[in-house]
């Protein structure tokens, strides 16, 4: 079907507001938003309204699509997450990333081998394919729930960096099998090579963004979130032009820009959050759009992909926690939730396109079965965490999101900013007045929050904790106010 351009633009649009109301009630219906957004694609596709038109001769577009918000979903993720807790779990998380996605990919190799009936090299695309978790799954499901950091860390810093493996097996396994012949040195140096250049251009590029974002004073408070997706876009191409893994090096990145002072920090962040949503949304419903429901339906499909799906989550997944997490630090129930939370999402959707623009025979087959495996797996495992979580007793505190909002600003011309400062129960200054506190010239504490309660400060204000504090400071006495607020290490 033919459309005029405001035609488009119109269905672009209601896509997004369904997308969101979508993304609204999901937690309400218990589904994760991932498999609705998908299944809006698929409602709006060929097989089901016929409003849009997409077929296995697009997935050249739907890669591009994939692969673009896949940058800005690992960006955003990167920009949220701490390097003080990334640090605690950095070897399981690249223990899990590497060896436990090769574990999972010959495991699931053995099963497809049998159940697909392909070759062996076949049959290993296939696991591969399969073999990583989902960045944008795992950082959707885990957002709002109430895991324990730990954990949760291990799994969002493993989904963020376990891609360039997957990515890395699927393309040598598709060369090895249209050339027949493959270098194992040269297979190994490329290993290292994506991953060693995919770290050090994350983290060069990620120093040179924070300080550009910090040293430059833009006119617009706007352009400043703009300016900081630039470098995660640049720092993707740029590496993936020299061979090297773009997605590594683009959540490297956003890990280094993300805990540096920023100017504009909230702005960024914010603007971020609402792309990525946006990004993942438009991902999900294309990769909805490019699938054939009576196909996926089809009896063969169903029986191959629900016995490939229980095999990956039952037995592959569990078995590659379990041997890569040895002497770890992790005891048998938060081993089996990490077995349980390995979401699989855009990213092996993603990589099925790859078999199909290489002209694979067996690539529709794969693309099907791997759509089923990963709807079932968002569907059972991302509908379950959170039950799963509390079963175990896995839990932290509950995840609240503060009912006050306060517009977080830099005044360029002036060289100031207003900045949030969380008094927490070890900060030296608890306890102690407004007049008490040696405050650094050009410095105001211009508003308190206290209980969801907004309270106008001034001298005899005690601090308390748990308190968030809005503070005007000049530029220059940014790190001192820091360091005289600054809770004291555990």
């Amino acid at each position: 079907m033919d459309f005029h351009t405001d035609t488009i633009i119109l269905l672009a649009g209601l896509l997004f507001i369904v997308g969101v109301i979508t993304a609204k009630f999901s937690t309400r219906l218990g589904v994760p938003a991932l498999v609705l957004f998908i299944l809006v694609g698929m409602l709006v596709g060929s097989d089901g309204l016929g409003l849009i038109h997409f077929d296995f001769s697009q997935a050249h577009f739907a890669q591009l699509i994939g692969i673009f918000a896949l940058v800005i979903i690992l960006f955003e993720g990167g920009l949220q997450t701490k390097w003080k807790t990334v640090q605690s779990v950095a070897v399981p998380s690249l223990s899990l990333a590497t060896f436990g996605v090769l574990i999972t990919s010959t495991l699931v190799a053995v099963a497809a081998k049998y159940v697909l009936g392909v070759s062996w090299l076949e049959a290993y695309l296939f696991g591969a394919i399969v073999g990583s978790t989902d960045a944008a799954a795992v950082f959707a499901v885990l957002k709002e729930q109430n895991i324990k950091d730990r954990l949760a860390t291990t799994l969002e810093a493993e989904s963020g960096t376990n891609d360039p493996m997957a990515v890395f097996l699927t393309l040598s396994l598709i060369e090895l099998i249209t050339i027949g012949s493959m270098n194992p040195l040269h297979l190994f140096g490329s290993f290292l090579w994506q991953m060693g250049a995919g770290l050090i251009l994350g983290f060069g590029l990620g120093k040179l963004g924070s300080y550009s974002i910090n040293k430059i004073n833009l006119d617009s408070s706007g352009l400043y979130p703009v300016f900081a997706l630039a470098f995660a876009l640049l720092t993707y191409s740029v590496t993936a032009m020299i061979g090297a893994s773009g997605l590594l090096a683009v959540y490297v990145a956003a890990l280094v820009i993300g805990n540096q002072d920023l100017t504009y920090r909230h702005s960024i962040f914010r603007f971020n959050e609402g792309f990525a949503w946006m990004m993942q949304m438009l991902m999900f419903i294309i990769l909805g759009l490019l699938v054939f429901p009576n196909q996926l339906f089809e009896a063969s499909i169903f029986i191959k992909g629900i016995l490939l799906s229980l095999i990956l989550m039952l037995v592959a997944r569990p078995v590659a926690v379990f041997l890569t997490t040895i002497k770890m630090r992790f005891d048998w129930k938060e081993k089996l939730f990490l077995s349980w939370a390995g979401l699989r999402g855009a990213v092996p959707i993603v990589l099925a396109t790859f078999p199909m623009t290489a002209g694979l025979e067996n690539s529709p087959l794969f693309f099907n079965v791997v759509f089923f495996v990963v709807l079932t797996s968002a569907l059972i495992q991302g509908s379950t965490i959170a039950h799963f979580a509390n079963k175990l007793q896995l839990t932290g505190p509950q995840k609240t999101t503060p009912l006050h909002s306060l517009e977080l600003v830099s005044i360029g011309k002036a060289n100031a900013e207003i900045v949030e400062l969380e008094m927490k129960q070890d900060t030296p200054v608890i306890g102690k007045t407004l007049e008490e506190i040696n405050l650094p010239k050009d410095v105001l504490v211009n508003a308190i929050i206290r209980d969801e309660q907004l309270i106008t400060p001034y001298g005899k204000t005690t601090i308390q904790a748990d308190d968030i504090l809005y503070v005007l400071v000049s530029k220059k006495k940014k790190r001192q106010l820091k360091e005289l607020f600054q809770a004291k290490e555990s």
